[in-house]
Formats: C-alpha cells, structure tokens, sequence
C-alpha cells in the first residue's frame, strides 16, 4: 500500500490523534485540574504535517522518529532550559549530580541557536584550555552548531574517553573567531575548597551545588575557624558556578543566616508555590563576609548571592551574575525518558526576580591582571646622620616591608586580592570601635618597664 494511500492516510491522523488525546491526558495528571479542550483545527494541521512529512520526506522516517521530533520542538520553543531527555540524556542528567561524568567540563545553554558556555567547571579540561563565561560555540569539530538543539550539541560534546573535540569560538572582544581543541575526561567536580589565606582570613569557593554541598561548607567554616581564632573575614567565591542542587544552595545561605527567607519560588502549579527560610542556627557567625560572583555564576549560586545580599549579610563584589532565575522540574514520562519543565522562577527574600537581571554586584570589580610597579628606594628620615631618636624611647626599629616584593605571593586573583583587602579594612575598623583612642593627655610619654 503507499503512503500516500487514503487508508493509509486516515490510519496515520487517527494514529497521531491518539497520541496528542494521550497527551493531553498526562497533561491533565500533572495539573490535577481539567484543562481547556485542544483545538481541533491545530490538531488537524499537526496530523497533516506528520502525514505529508510520512509521505513526501526525501528519506524514510519511522512514526516514533517524527513523534520524538515533535516533542523535542515543543520544548525547544519554550525557552533555553526546558527539553526532552532521551534515555541517554536521562541517564547522564542523573550521572552528573553525584559529581562525576564524562566530557568537556562545561555548563551550557542556548542563544540565538549557538551553545552559549553559562560557565567552565574548575580543574576541567575546557577550564584548562581556555574557556571562558560567555563564550559562544558556533562550531564542532566543524559541524556549524546553528539548527542543532541544546541535547545535539551536548550529545556530540561528550563522547569517548581520551577522544579530542575543536571547539570554534566567538568571544567578546576578540576580532575573529578561534578554534579550541580539547580533550575529553571523566568530569570530577569536588564541590568545595577552602585554605587561609593570610592569618585570620578564610577563603571557601563552591564550583557548583552538589548534595552534600551544604555539609561541605560546613566542614570547610569549622577548620577554617579552628585554624584562625578567631576568624576575621571569609570570602566565599562563587564565581562560574553554574547552580546545581535548590536545597543544597538554601543550605548554604542558612549558615550565614539566623533567620528569614531564603528564596522563594513561584509557578502556576500549587508545588511551584515555595519558601525557604533560614534556621536560627548560624555557623557562619557574624563573620565579615564577602561574596564573589561574575557573569559565570548562576542559578543556585545568585539565591545564595541575592538571599545574602537582601539580608545585607556579606558584601558582594564582582560583576553582574548570569541571570538564570527559573526552576527546571523532571518529570519522568517512563523509566527512561523524561523531560526537563521550566515551571517556577526565583525570587529574593525582597521580592527580586533574577531572571534575566541577575545579582547585581555591591562593589564592581572587573578581572583584571595585577601589576606591580616598582618602588624606588629612597631616603628616609631613620637614613640621616644625627637623626632624633624616635619620642617613645623605641632606637632599634624593624625595618619597613620591602614593597616591590610580593606580600601574599598565593593570590593572583584581582578580585580575591580586593576582597581580601576589604575584609581587613573592615577589621581594623572593628579594632578601632572596640579600643576608642584616648585623648593625648591621658597617653604615657614613655614605655613603663
């Protein structure tokens, strides 16, 4: 019988009637509430279409081919985060929340139809060769990029183990596009890291919010105060963090937070409707606090920078986060397919969306390099010959730090450097509040021994 037959036809519009009855029942599950009737006269151009793509279509394709095209464009056309997850792709989506996959080590989404790279994941290969937050990938292994949808691109990303990819790039601020060639690895992402970076002064950065993020943090505020005591200011870095686990983020404001919202959540079904609010207890203490974030940080990392800086808890320094205030629900169709909903955004405990504003940053501090100028060496009053002793009685004085040497060789970060010289200044200014200077006749003129 041919396709085109008239049996054949009906058979086909009746088939794909069936299906979109059935979607529409599933739809009706989801929502626990009647829906509006599907209009027929779309319904009828949708079967059309299905037959004369049947049909006519240069190349056979089977009916489950088309109906997974049809579902994949549904989503496509929503916006950049909601898709249809093939078994492959729900199997990787579990995979990478337990912090280790394979591929390239890239968070990514869509813009204007080429893969947009939200943020490089730390110690990846794509941090490793050079990716950048905000780089468009316009080709792959010079496959143009422009018509693929977001799960394509992904699929030809990731792939065997030791196997190289050439990434074409777009990049602000650089005249002519470029090619980048990685090598693709198994993807471990440890969740937090933390050190002292000068005595009294810790330093936490989160690479992206896993499950045991918050209990991590944790850990990482108990050594950090064990090993300074006291601890005199944290920075906590959440810079190119692409977002992860919700609760893992409201975990982690909550340390730093007695009381309060967190983040809410609003959408048209009653489970979007939801608040998160801070315990009474705080490991963070009071702390001074200063957040980083840039154009990479994302997602749960703009709740833990927007709940922060509404409670006026930390400082954040940077620039402007990446915008992506919109909750993604799976929801399973069968044991492996599902598809990924947008069906929430976020809100500040002040009522702020993030969605496509981002946080925006207290203080503005661009990446930049840091050089440094060398200081002549000049006379000094302590160089003259017959000079007065110093009024205290003090002769033998140390010599002053030698400036063209490097203070903290371990921080060639600008924006660390910056948040590091804020948290002092704010403890010197705490010092001073706390020992107010006497007035001149109540100082000694000299030391008692």
């Amino acid at each position: 019988m041919k396709a085109d037959h008239p049996h054949c036809r009906s058979r086909v519009r009746a088939a794909a009637f069936a299906i979109l009855a059935v979607m529409s029942s599933a739809t009706w599950s989801v929502d626990q509430q009647p829906t509006e009737q599907l209009p027929l006269k779309d319904l009828r151009l949708f079967a059309e279409v299905f037959h004369q793509i049947r049909a006519s279509y240069v190349e056979e394709v089977d009916d489950r081919t088309l109906l997974e095209n049809a579902i994949k464009g549904m989503l496509a056309g929503l916006d950049p985060h909601s898709t249809y997850l093939d078994k492959k792709s729900f199997t990787d989506l579990r995979v990478s929340t337990s912090g280790e996959f394979g591929g390239l080590g890239i968070e990514v989404g869509m813009e204007d139809g080429f893969v947009k790279v939200i943020s490089p994941i730390d110690d990846t290969p794509a941090q490793r060769a050079g990716i950048e937050a905000g780089d468009l990938i316009i080709k792959l292994d010079s496959k143009p990029v422009k018509g693929m949808t977001l799960g394509e691109a992904v699929k030809i990303m990731r792939g065997k183990l030791g196997s190289k990819i050439e990434l074409t790039i777009v990049r602000e601020g650089v005249n002519q596009p470029f090619d980048i060639t990685i090598i693709r690895d198994i993807i471990r992402v440890v969740s937090v890291r933390s050190k002292t970076l000068e005595d009294g002064f810790g330093y936490i950065r989160i690479a992206q919010f896993q499950v045991n993020t918050g209990k991590d943090v944790s850990k990482a505020i108990e050594t950090l105060n064990q090993k300074n005591s006291p601890l005199k200011g944290l920075i906590l870095d959440l810079r190119n963090n692409p977002g992860g686990v919700l609760q893992s983020s409201v975990e982690v404001a909550d340390l730093f937070l007695n009381d309060g919202m967190v983040v809410y959540t609003e959408g048209r079904l009653p489970q979007s409707q939801s608040k998160f609010h801070a315990s009474t207890i705080t490991e963070g203490g009071d702390t001074p606090l200063v957040v980083l974030i840039n154009g990479g940080s994302a997602s749960a990392s703009e709740i833990v920078a927007g709940a922060l800086q509404d409670h006026k808890r930390a400082i954040i320094m940077g620039t402007d986060s990446f915008g992506k205030g919109s909750v993604q629900t799976v929801l399973p169709l069968n044991d492996d397919r599902a598809i990924k909903l947008t069906t929430a955004l976020y809100y500040t405990p002040n009522g702020r969306s993030i969605q496509a504003l981002g946080i925006k940053p207290d203080i503005i501090v661009e990446r930049a390099k840091i050089t440094k100028i060398d200081a002549r060496k000049g006379l000094r009053e302590a160089d003259l010959s017959r000079h007065l002793d110093n009024a205290n009685g003090k002769k033998d004085q140390k010599k002053p730090k030698d400036l063209t040497k490097d203070e903290n060789p371990e921080i060639p970060d600008n924006q660390i450097y910056e948040a590091l010289n804020l948290l002092k200044g704010i403890h010197i200014l705490s010092l001073k509040q706390q020992s107010p200077v006497q007035p001149a006749s109540q100082q000694p003129t000299q030391q008692q021994l």
